[in-house]
């Protein structure tokens, strides 16, 4: 009766949890970034700026920010897989690429940019015979490390899916974009109706959606013609790009396209008539917080991707201010 009596107290002490604790345990001390239905995940090219680029420091990143889900860029998942080196700085070559998009690049810059364009593509004709060959264990291992982590991995974006990319290159990246268990491949739309007829069907055939990204060039009428050419074209809005577009009412984009969004970029940008800056969130004319509620209260299953592209504060660090991007959405949905 004693021995009855301690179990019961013991059962009462310790709770009903005792029995899942298998699955407590499995979720214990791991990052949640799914917050009240929706999912925030984050671009690792917000890290860009730290030190070590590798796919195990950005897993650090990733956990350190407290998020569970991300849009993998092609090069630490490809430097893990054994990718030949890069002759140049990847961060340097981005910065040059944007100032030229913005129009803000200098002739010595433009002169910079050329001469760094002409080793990318020496490099890149090395990359594609690699990839020609490796073998997608190592994907699969990363894809392990990360989910063992409590990571998952949604959308990849490896620099293998333009105009310029043999059919080869693309089917690769689709194949690993599998292996790593992501729903989708992203890049920037490549303004030919061409390539994106042939990205629809290449990734029909690999179960594979493509996400195509714009920058300023996106219009409400923007993805129409990739979206009739294939049920896996898709949509990898960014709504701060759309708000510096000086497109009205940016909502809009994802009630009309929600069925047809894969992920959406999020960041604070201010409208042409206030310089379309890229600003801390909360001080610009992105409407992030309404964004996300319509995503809540609707229903929306597609992540919210954090991309940092302001200027970070002196004396912080992209980890830092990631993680107030994720306290702004926590606020928002909360």
């Amino acid at each position: 009766m004693r021995n009855t009596a301690t179990m019961a107290v013991g059962s009462a002490l310790v709770g009903p949890s005792l029995f899942g604790a298998p699955s407590m345990l499995k979720n214990y001390n791991k990052p949640n970034s799914l917050i009240n239905g929706v999912q925030i995940g984050v671009i690792t090219y917000s890290f860009r700026s730290m030190p070590d680029q590798s796919a195990e420091a950005t897993l650090k990143y990733v956990l350190d920010c407290g998020i569970n889900a991300i849009e993998l860029m092609g090069d630490p998942v490809e430097t893990f897989a054994g990718r030949p080196e890069s002759p140049f700085e990847r961060g340097a070559l981005w910065g040059l690429m944007r100032a030229k998009r913005e129009g803000t690049i200098s002739e010595a810059e433009e002169k910079k940019l050329a001469e760094m364009r002409k080793t990318m593509e020496a490099y890149n004709k090395e990359v594609a015979e690699w990839r020609s060959r490796v073998s997608m264990d190592k994907f699969v291992e990363l894809k392990k490390m990360y989910n063992d982590a409590g990571v998952r991995i949604y959308a990849f974006k490896p620099n293998a899916f333009g105009k310029n990319n043999t059919n080869a290159e693309i089917n690769w990246g689709m194949k690993a974009a599998k292996a790593l268990g992501a729903s989708h491949i992203t890049l920037e739309h490549p303004s030919d109706d061409a390539h994106t007829l042939k990205l629809g069907a290449m990734g029909a055939k690999h179960g594979i959606y493509v996400g195509y990204h714009g920058h300023e060039q996106q219009t409400p009428t923007f993805w129409d013609t990739a979206l009739e050419q294939s049920e896996h074209n898709a949509l990898n809005l960014d709504l701060g790009h759309y708000v510096a577009a000086g497109n009205a009412e940016p909502l809009e984009i994802i009630k009309t396209k929600h069925a047809n969004i894969m992920s959406m970029h999020t960041k604070d940008r201010t409208t042409p008539e206030n310089g379309k800056g890229n600003v801390v969130w909360g001080t610009g004319d992105t409407p992030i917080a309404e964004a996300l509620q319509l995503i809540r209260d609707n229903g929306y299953k597609f992540p919210a991707t954090i991309e940092l592209e302001y200027e970070i504060p002196e004396g912080s660090d992209a980890v830092q201010e990631v993680k107030k991007c994720l306290e702004f959405c926590r606020t928002a949905l909360g």
